[in-house]
Parts: C-alpha cells; structure tokens; sequence
C-alpha cells in the first residue's frame, strides 16, 4: 500500500482549530516549572531554584519570541499562525495568560516561600523590616561597595532620557529642587557588577545564635534608602524600581556576509547595545506619571508593561539557592560509569576503550552516566592514541572549562586531522562559542562556521582509527551538547558504535559540513534537512499501514517539542487509522490529544522534575520489527527544515530494549508526569491513596546507582 493510498481524514487537517498555540504552549510547560516551586514535596532550596528558573525562561521568552511577535506587527504582518492567531492576537493571549501565572509566583514567594526560609534561617529583608544596628552597617556597607560605583544620571533638557541596558535593574527617582522647588528626575542603575543581596553578618541578626544561615537584603532597597547621598542637597520625593527586557535576537544576513564570524561578532556588539525595549517590569506600587513617563520614553504600549507585587528580577534568586545548605536540596547526586567501561583504568593503554566499542555499541545515558567518563575520556583517548588519524565533531554549546575542547587541541598539536564545526549562531553561546573557535585555530584545528542559512544543531564525534591493514570509524552520536556542565542536569542519550554504514553516513555528512558536497542520500542515518522529515513520515505512515493490513500500530516519540503542523497532521491520521501513540513531550506540543475521529488514540505527557528532559528518542513497532532512533532533532519545522540534525537508528537489541524500558517508565510516571488535555490544560498525575509513587528521575538514578 502507497501513502496515496492512506483514505483522507473526514477532518480537515489545515482547520487552525486542531492546533494550539506554540506561544501558549509555551507558557504552560513554564507553568508546570513554575509548579515544581510550589510543590511542598520539593525540597525547599530545589523550589527556589524553580522560582528562579521560571523568571530566567520568561526572560528569554520575552527577549526572543515576544520580541518577534512585535517586529511582525510593527511590519504589519497579519498572516496567522496555525493555530489562527494574527501577530497582534498572539500578544494579546500572551498577556491575557501571563499575568495570572506572574500573579501566583510572587504570592507564593511572599506567602510562602519566604517564610519557610526564615523558618530554616535564610532571611531575605525588606530594608523597613531592619534594626538599627543592622541599618549602620548597611549604611557604612553603602560608603564603602556601593556608593563608589554608583553614577546617577539626570534626566532634562540638557540630559536625555539614558540608554537602558537589557534585564537591568534601575531607580526612578523623583526629587525636588528646595529653592526652586522645580521636580526633577533620574535614574540610577542598580550595578550588575554588584550582589543582588547584600549579606548581613549572623552576629548582627536579632534571633537566637546559630539559627540564622544568610541574611539578605536587595541592593536596590539599600540604594534607595541612600539617595542623599548621590543627590545631596535635594528633596528626595519617591523612588521606584523598574526593569526592562529588550529584543537579544541576532538578526543576520547570511548570504551579505563575507565573514561569518565577524559578522556574528558585530551582531553581538548590537546585541550588547540593545535591541528595541519589548517588556518593562514595575512594582504594583508605581504612580501613574511614572509609567506613563517609562513608556514614553522606551516607546512602549499598555501591553508592555507587567506590574509586580514583589521583587523583580527573580532569576537572581539563584543566589540564595547557591547557599551551601545541602540538606534543604535533593541529595547529591554523582554520575556512574557504564559497566563495560569499569574495567578500564586510567593508566591503562588508551586502546582498551576503543576496543570496548569495537566489541559493542555502548549506550550512555546522562546525568545518570558520567560525561567526563565517557564522552569526554573518547576525545581524550582519540587525541593521545597514535594510531588515530583523524577526529571530527560539531560543537554547538559547551562549558567555560571544556575538557573535552582542549584534548581536541592536544590532538592537533600531535598532528592529527582535526575538524570541528562551531556553530556561531547558538543562541545566547555565540560569545562563547566565538572564543573557542579562536582558540582551536590557533591550535591547528580545522574551524569551520556552518551552512549558510542553516544551524548545525547535530551532535556528532567521528574518529578514524588505523588497525592493523584497515581504518576503522568511531562514531559517537547523542542527543545533548557537548557540554560538561548541563550534562550534569539535562537528560541525555548517546550512541557510541562503529558500524561501518553508520561510519560511511558520518563521513559523508561532514563532508556536506565542511565542503561543498550534496550529499542527497544516507545509508543509516536520518539527517536534517536532506532526508529526516521524508524518513519519519514514512516511518509514522508504516504504522498505518500495518493497521490497515490488521497488524498493531504503535508510536512512543520523546522529544522536547512538537511544532511542525505536517508531522502533526501525519499523527492525526496515524490515530484516525488506529494507530496507539503516546508522546512525552518535555515542552511545547501543539497537538490536541483525546479528540474523537481525530486523535482518540493519542496520549501527550509531560515530565517536568530534578533533571531536565532533553534526550530525543523515537519508538516504532514495525509490525514488530521494532524500530528504535535517537537523535538531536525535536518535530519543530527548524529541526526538520532548517538546522542540520543527525538521528540514528539503534540497531543493537538489547540497546534498543533499554531505550523502550525507559520510554515505558515515563509513560508509568505518577510523580513528575503531567498529562496534556484537549482544551490545552495539563493535569499532573497523583499516585493512587495507598500505592506505589513512581518517579521516572528516581527510578533511572536507582537503576544507574
């Protein structure tokens, strides 16, 4: 049977009402983030870090998707998305669903958190709530740190109104002339350079010794109680905390540019300027004239403005959860090594993990597994082993301290082929990503920047190994960065193998990277944008197939999101054919589940807890010839049409059974699991009154222990 053959869906499939809105989306799993806070079942500190977690991931919403929300109605845009929403309807929603969730953060910080950190001995102050004695060291902590790095700017004729940096806080103060009695104003910036709370030494604390740990006051409320200072002689009348968001997305004109990295790194330097202001944050308590003199002045729209009944800038709450208070966090948690590699040791010859790979496919699974044990001790044994000829990889985040960059330099510094693809366009790491390319060519490594028009998302190692009258490839395929840090915190899955057509595929895929090849065809793999989108349609259309032939059909896909409306729409007519699908989608999902005669058969989870969901995994029962892939690409339109990805299929059995175990204990979870509805909402699972709690970051650390 062809896919012509497939009996059209009795829905239309184009009809927006069977789609939901990715911003919205969006929100939502940051409100099951913003809920892992307020669940009592977190340890108190872990709930902190939520807070600020759910701040931090508004912050980038607002930097880049509402900031293009507003580029697309300042150009007049009135095409909708497939959800059906206009530009101008998506802010709209946007704020409609915003405001309350931003109204339950700082309510349960201040009616709850906050209280229980006190409790503890963590004490975050309001400056009103100071004794004296604590206010005199405050005030000589002000003459002495703050006071010297402060620069008041006022704002008049002779002084416009100043530049505003991104996520920076600032004092809006209002004084008054006494002779004249004419009413001025400044602003004065918070310095980011400082500590967002000042710590107050324990002996000067009120309550009992030895029950107070930190005690914290926020920079800007002792700024504020010190203007006489910057602004002697005059009348102080208010003052009021504001902070602004501005557009930080790098707009770049590939096919313009002749330097792809020069042209990032003046792209940066606007960034760094600032883009236009898309969001400004004030408190509940700010007059009027205040605000409507900020959106004057930052060109911005009632809409634009989010008045907060609390502190603002909440991601600096990552201070308090850096408290070293480890029984007010989850438990330590140290990575393990996979059984086949714990007879290596490091003094050992360095061909004994290869051979280990040459063996068997080696699956490792992080943060459960070591990164450093593993992915990074592969470069490290390529780049000392003189019969390693040639190491290539594509890199697009790393750590600040990356072990694993400086065994590449140590290899091309012993005259190996090194190639490594940096992608400049990783949002938010191109800085970083910049410094590192620099740093590798001037070790002798191969720097290339990427495609033009596309981001190399893929993660990929190839080493070429010499063994005796052959040349054997190493592959290392994952799901996550090559990042030491969110290794650490991120859920990730990766292949190590040397399956020849595996080899062959990556071969010729770097090729496609670095040179000028057009490589049209893989034997193993699925790569974006060539064949991966055409390779899992197919996939999801043999499962309709075998339905319709009167075999089972069965789907389980995790990834982090599920965008791309025409992988959607091949899923619905996957469930109207009968095909039983479940989806673990970590973030947005702009399918609607549990419709009837259009997607009765489809079930969307959530798992949202200690570690974050990155791993892709991609399950297919193939009339049972079942087939497993993993990969770096998520069903979003960027990932199939616009980014380079790479997905592998597991060919190992017995890997390829792990991988499906673990797709079923997420599915089993009644702990961290959230259950996606069909008008949008999600309902966390609760374990039945009396049963068994199954939590899939538990379960997976036990079975790794």
């Amino acid at each position: 049977m062809t896919a012509k053959e497939i009996q059209p869906s009795a829905f239309d499939l184009q009809d927006p009402a069977w789609y939901f809105s990715r911003e919205l989306s969006w929100l939502e799993f940051n409100y099951r983030v913003l809920h892992e806070a307020m669940d009592d079942r977190t340890p108190l500190l872990e709930r902190v870090k939520f807070m600020a977690i759910f701040s931090v991931n508004l912050d980038e919403f607002f930097m880049v998707r509402v900031a293009t929300i507003k580029q697309q109605i300042a150009a007049g845009v009135i095409k909708t998305t497939p959800d059906g929403r206009t530009p101008a309807q998506q802010l709209e929603a946007i704020g409609k669903r915003l405001r309350p969730l931003l109204h339950r953060q700082y309510q349960h910080l201040e009616r709850e958190l906050r209280p229980l950190l006190a409790e503890t001995g963590i004490h975050i102050l309001n400056y009103f709530e100071l004794n004296q004695e604590q206010r005199k060291y405050l005030q000589y902590y002000f003459e002495e740190q703050i006071f010297p790095v402060l620069t008041p700017l006022a704002v008049d004729p002779g002084h416009p109104f100043p530049y505003i940096s991104n996520l920076s806080l600032s004092l809006a103060v209002v004084m008054k002339h006494p002779e004249t009695g004419e009413e001025l104003f400044a602003r004065v910036k918070v310095p980011q350079v400082l500590p967002r709370f000042i710590n107050i030494p324990p002996e000067l604390s009120s309550e009992p010794e030895g029950q107070v740990h930190w005690t914290g006051i926020p920079l800007e409320q002792i700024i504020g109680h010190n203007l006489d200072a910057l602004f002697p002689g005059m009348d102080i009348q208010e003052c009021h905390t504001f902070r602004v968001t501005r557009n930080a997305d790098i707009a770049l004109a590939e096919d313009d540019a002749d330097d792809l990295l020069l042209a990032i790194e003046q792209e940066l330097r606007k960034r760094r300027l600032g883009g236009s202001v898309v969001r400004v944050e004030v408190h509940t308590t700010t007059p009027d004239h205040i605000v409507a003199m900020l959106k004057d002045e930052l060109d911005l729209e009632d809409s634009d403005v989010y008045a907060i009944d609390g502190l603002l800038g909440l991601s600096d709450l990552f201070a308090i959860f850096s408290l070293s208070l480890p029984a007010l966090k989850d438990p330590t948690w140290t990575p393990s090594l996979p059984p086949r590699l714990r007879c290596l040791d490091d003094d050992e010859e360095t061909k004994d993990f290869f051979k280990v790979i040459a063996e068997r496919d080696l699956l490792v699974h992080h943060p459960y597994q070591s990164f450093t044990a593993t992915v990074e001790r592969f470069i490290h044994t390529a780049a000392n082993d003189p019969d390693v000829l040639a190491i290539k990889m594509t890199l697009y985040r790393t750590s600040a301290d990356s072990r694993l960059l400086k065994s590449l330099m140590t290899a091309a510094e012993k005259g190996k082929q090194v190639a490594v693809l940096v992608e400049l366009k990783a949002r938010f790491d191109e800085q970083n990503n910049i410094i590192w390319a620099r740093q590798l060519e001037q070790a002798g490594v191969h720097v290339v920047y990427g495609l033009v028009g596309l981001k190399t998302h893929t993660k990929v190692i190839l080493v070429v190994r010499r063994e005796a009258n052959q040349i054997r490839r190493y592959v290392h395929i994952g799901t996550g960065n090559y990042n030491a840090k969110t290794s650490r915190l991120y859920t990730d899955v990766g292949l190590f193998t040397v399956r020849p057509e595996i080899g062959a595929d990556l071969t010729d895929l770097f090729n496609y990277l670095t040179g000028y090849s057009r490589q049209s065809a893989y034997r193993k793999l699925l790569v974006s944008p060539v064949n991966a989108r055409e390779q899992f349609i197919g996939l999801i259309q043999q499962e309709m197939f075998n339905v319709q032939k009167g075999l089972t059909g069965r789907i389980v896909a995790k990834m982090n999101s599920l965008v791309d409306p025409a992988t959607i729409a091949q899923l619905y007519k996957a469930s109207q054919a009968g095909v039983r699908i479940d989806l673990i989608v970590r973030g947005m999902c702009c399918l609607k589940p549990g419709i009837e005669g259009l997607s009765e058969n489809i079930k969307v989870v959530s798992i949202i807890g200690r570690f974050l969901e990155h791993s892709r995994i991609y399950y297919f029962f193939n009339g049972g010839n079942e087939q497993v892939l993993i990969g770096s690409a998520d069903w979003m339109t960027r990932n199939l049409d616009r980014r380079v990805e790479a997905i592998v299929p597991v060919e190992d059995p017995d890997i390829a059974k792990d991988l499906y175990e673990m797709l079923g204990i997420m599915l089993a979870d009644n702990r961290q699991c959230w259950e996606l509805q069909s008008n949008g909402s999600y309902l966390q699972r609760q374990a039945p009154a009396g049963g068994e709690t199954i939590s899939t970051h538990k379960i997976m650390m036990e079975m790794y222990e």
